[in-house]
């Protein structure tokens, strides 16, 4: 069913015009701080997000002290249907500069490969990105080439926002009550940390996807790990026979790791060892690394692997002493989701009434949809429209905003027919 055209049109511009102003707000996360949030400019986005919830008419609108933001849209005059909630994150990831973002917009895209203008060498081209293709004609949305762009959620929280205002706007679109929550630090795995469980209903949506058509309800089963090697340091003179040089041994145990076995080697079902980082001298040396798989035994297989090494770089390096450390980050969303497959065929037929052919993925990550299905919510995962995140050469195109928006105000329909 398509929308009106006066409320496609009203998407279309609403959404734009959040989007370029909430992606201009710096909001990075920053995992050293152990702070919640991690960051206090994170603030900055909530405070504007508050106002405009209450400028909207929303009611409860709540930001708490660790910059959760809560509000809620009463339902339609006469419907009475389950409340549903819509989660986006407001952090940007550490990994690349979220500071001074400057959207920059190619009108009509011919297909030629994206270049920067603060960075002539950076180009995007359909090598990087296949997805271009289909998107020729269209406007196509990156930042200017020294910082990513912040799709990666700031997209899901401009299509919510948008959704709902159209929501409030145009009457006859008819809808249950709607709770948003708009959470802080999803990007260092401290999204729902914090989070007040009693603020959200049963059923759940984050607004944190790729491409249009993605539908996701399952996630990697995901590990941490901390490897710390302790050597001992004699003077390189005379070291012969004596040292252990910790920082040496390590690299050669992550060498010993399967190369095939990495995200630059993995795609689709398939999971990796993934170093995150390194650190170290010759008397004690650092490995932090994921493990990421979608069926438990497999990663308890790697980890098996890594205990093995262990043993086998101690036997050959008199005097060394390995220290393994593992921490289960999140569990795959699936084991709860399978129990609620309607919410899922909701968000199917919101996406078909909209045209949108429907892609069914696993999430390649993980988020805050798929802690809070562990917490006794089943939050499925919608596409934002966001391509090549954590990069410089991140994009969107403005078309898939558009569609995002339009499938949350007709999920909300569907939710009314249930």
């Amino acid at each position: 069913m398509a929308l009106p055209d006066k409320i496609t049109s009203f998407l279309d511009k609403e959404v734009l015009d959040r989007f370029l102003r909430y992606v201009q707000v710096y909001t990075t996360s920053d995992e050293t701080t152990g702070t919640y949030p991690s960051t206090q400019r994170q603030f900055d986005l909530g405070r504007m997000l508050e106002k405009e919830c209450k400028e909207l008419g929303l009611k409860d609108v709540t930001l708490d002290e660790h910059c959760y933001l809560y509000a809620t849209l009463p339902a339609s005059a006469g419907v009475k249907t389950e409340t549903i909630g819509l989660v986006a994150h407001v952090d940007t990831s550490p990994a690349v500069s979220g500071e001074n973002v400057k959207p920059y917009l190619r009108a009509n895209y011919d297909g030629s490969a994206l270049t920067f203008p603060d960075d002539p060498n950076l180009q995007v081209t359909t090598q990087d990105s296949p997805e271009l293709k289909e998107f020729v004609g269209d406007t196509i949305i990156t930042g200017s080439g020294t910082t990513l762009l912040g799709a990666d959620d700031k997209a899901g929280v401009a299509e919510i926002m948008t959704a709902v205002a159209a929501m409030i706007k145009f009457q006859e679109l008819k809808h249950g009550e709607i709770r948003i929550c708009f959470t802080p630090d999803e990007e260092i795995g401290q999204g729902t940390d914090k989070i007040t469980l009693a603020k959200l209903p049963k059923f759940n949506y984050t607004m944190d996807g790729g491409e249009p058509g993605e539908l996701e309800a399952e996630c990697f089963d995901a590990w941490g790990a901390t490897i710390t090697f302790k050597g001992v340091s004699v003077h390189p003179g005379y070291a012969k026979n004596k040292m252990v040089n910790a920082a040496t041994v390590l690299a050669r145990f992550l060498a010993a790791l399967p190369e095939w076995e990495t995200p630059e080697h993995t795609e689709l079902r398939e999971g990796f060892f993934h170093i995150t980082g390194i650190s170290g001298t010759e008397e004690e040396a650092t490995a932090k690394m994921i493990i990421r798989d979608f069926v438990v035994p497999k990663n308890e297989h790697r980890m098996d692997h890594l205990r093995r090494l262990k043993e086998m770089f101690e036997f050959k390096h008199p005097g060394l002493k390995i220290n393994l450390e593992f921490k289960h980050q999140y569990e795959n969303m699936w084991t709860v989701m399978e129990k609620f497959p309607e919410s899922v065929n909701l968000a199917r037929q919101a996406m078909e009434a909209a045209g949108i052919p429907v892609k069914y993925k696993a999430i390649r990550g993980g988020t805050d949809g798929a802690r809070l299905s562990l917490m006794g919510h089943p939050t499925p995962n919608i596409f934002a429209g966001g391509m090549l995140f954590h990069s410089r050469k991140e994009w969107v195109a403005k078309s898939s905003l558009t569609k995002a928006a339009t499938v949350i105000v007709l999920l909300a329909e569907q939710w009314t027919k249930k």
